[in-house]
Parts: C-alpha cells; sequence; structure tokens
C-alpha cells in the first residue's frame, strides 16, 4: 500500500465519484464526525458522485439515501442499493432478490443464528438487525466485548456450513445466501441509476473506493484508485486484497484526508 499523497495526481484529476464504506471509514468510534459529514458535502458540492458502500441495513440505508448529502448507497454488503430522487422525491429501491426469497431466506437466518449464539458465548445478534432485509449480523466488537479471532472464524465457519456467505467487517460478521458481494450490487446500481459501466474503458478508474475491513476487499481489488484508511493495516491478514493507497490517519479523519486531497488536485488544476 503506498501513501495516498503517492496517488498521481493526473489520477486523482480524473476522478469523477468517491465510493466509501461507513463503519469505521467514515465513522470514528462509531460516531459520524461533523467534519466526515462535512466531507462528503464538499465532495458532492464539488460535482462528484458520492456513494456509501455498507453492511449496514436496509433500515439505515432508507435514511441515509434521503438525508444525507450522498447520491445512492449499497447496503447489506450488496443485498440492495436505495437512491432518492430529490427532485420528485421519490426513492428508487433495488434488492438483489425479491419478496418472496428475502422472506424464505430470513427464517433459515434465523436457525443460523441460533446456532452460532449457542456454539460461540460472547457473541450477540446485532443491535441493527431489526432493520435488515437479507442478511444476519453477529456482533463481535459493537456492542460486546471484542472476541478473539478464533472466536470469530468460528462464526464465519458456522456460517460457510450453512451454505451462507460470510464476510468480517470492522464490528460484524455478516452471513447472507446468495453470492453476491458490494461490488456486484455496486456495478448494478451504476449502470441503472448513472449509466456508468465500470467494466468499459476507463471508468473504474475514474472513481476511488475507501474502506478499512475484509468485506471491502472485493471493491479493494477491482479499483485501481482504492484506499485503505490507516486503521485498514489492523487487518491485513485477513484482507485478500489490499487497497492501492492508504491514508496518513485512521477511520473518519482519513476519509477527511481522502476527501481534501481531492479537492485541492482540482482546485489546484493538478
Amino acid at each position: 500500500m503506498k501513501p495516498l499523497v503517492e496517488m498521481p495526481r493526473n489520477v486523482a484529476r480524473a476522478v469523477r465519484g468517491v465510493l466509501c464504506d461507513i463503519d469505521d471509514t467514515l465513522t470514528t468510534d462509531g460516531q459520524l464526525t461533523p467534519e466526515a459529514y462535512a466531507a462528503l458535502g464538499q465532495l458532492r458540492s464539488a460535482g462528484l458522485l458520492v456513494i456509501p458502500i455498507t453492511g449496514r441495513p436496509a433500515g439505515w440505508c432508507d435514511h441515509i439515501a434521503r438525508m444525507w448529502p450522498v447520491d445512492a448507497v449499497v447496503g447489506e454488503n450488496g443485498a440492495l442499493y436505495f437512491c432518492y430522487d430529490r427532485k420528485d422525491r421519490k426513492l428508487f429501491t433495488r434488492y438483489r432478490d425479491d419478496a418472496k426469497t428475502r422472506a424464505a431466506n430470513r427464517s433459515r437466518l434465523q436457525a443460523v443464528r441460533d446456532t452460532i449464539l449457542a456454539a460461540v458465548p460472547g457473541a450477540a445478534v446485532a443491535s441493527d438487525q431489526l432493520y435488515r432485509e437479507a442478511d444476519l449480523a453477529i456482533d463481535y466488537c459493537e456492542d460486546v466485548p471484542r472476541l478473539p479471532d478464533l472466536e470469530i472464524d468460528r462464526i464465519v465457519g458456522i456460517m460457510r456450513a450453512a451454505g451462507m456467505t460470510a464476510r468480517v467487517s470492522s464490528i460484524h460478521v455478516n452471513g447472507w445466501f446468495g453470492e453476491y458481494d458490494k461490488l456486484a450490487m455496486t456495478r448494478i446500481l451504476l449502470k441503472e441509476r448513472f449509466d456508468i459501466d465500470i467494466d468499459v474503458g476507463a471508468e473504474r478508474e475514474r472513481l476511488v473506493f475507501i474502506g478499512d475491513s475484509p468485506n471491502d476487499a472485493p471493491m479493494f481489488a477491482f479499483f485501481p484508485t482504492s484506499v485503505g484508511v490507516a486503521n485498514v493495516r489492523s487487518f491485513a491478514v485477513r484482507l485478500e486484497h489490499l487497497p492501492a493507497y492508504v491514508t496518513r490517519v485512521a477511520s473518519g479523519a482519513g476519509f477527511v484526508e481522502l476527501a481534501n486531497f481531492l479537492l485541492d488536485v482540482r482546485r489546484s488544476g493538478g
């Protein structure tokens, strides 16, 4: 991983959008700081697309799409996207699976949940589970004392043994039925709502993704200008793919560092 300041100025100047994880990338110690929130607005005011790509639930994504200075949001690790048209005051929603499939899967998720809670003392269902449509989130450090890595791996193993896709974020282990991930729904969103095909030409090079944890690995691998906030180093051994660049500081301050870097390049003309 190269320091962010080593990103070539011509590459930074060509960026048209910023895709960002939320937990421990935008947030710091569980809080969205005023500086990080302002940076979202500054990027958007400069004409850049701003799209959070998160493991957080559908209920949160409804709020984010409507209330935050963003263009859309991908949630539940790729299970859905929400995009709010402020002119027409209409929320567009897109789910990977239809309502019938999601309902059937929720009963399967409950069985896996019960198995995990019985097998892994100290694990808990995430506090935001009530607002989820498609996945199971097991808390390993957000509202409970941090579990050892071996216990985190045990949760992942139980999910995978049940036929689920499992990903570790900075606070939860998320599991779902299906082969999708953050990148798959990001691809759909960009094509359907913004007419951007990231598999054609240099489009992927004009988008920056910034994240911090293993569930961001598909995004780190795909986008050449991927960035990790400094705390990504704590997950380096778990990451299948590392980001190309890394900020000097951690969490929300790292996101602000990236925003300021991009905005300074645009203001200076490179």
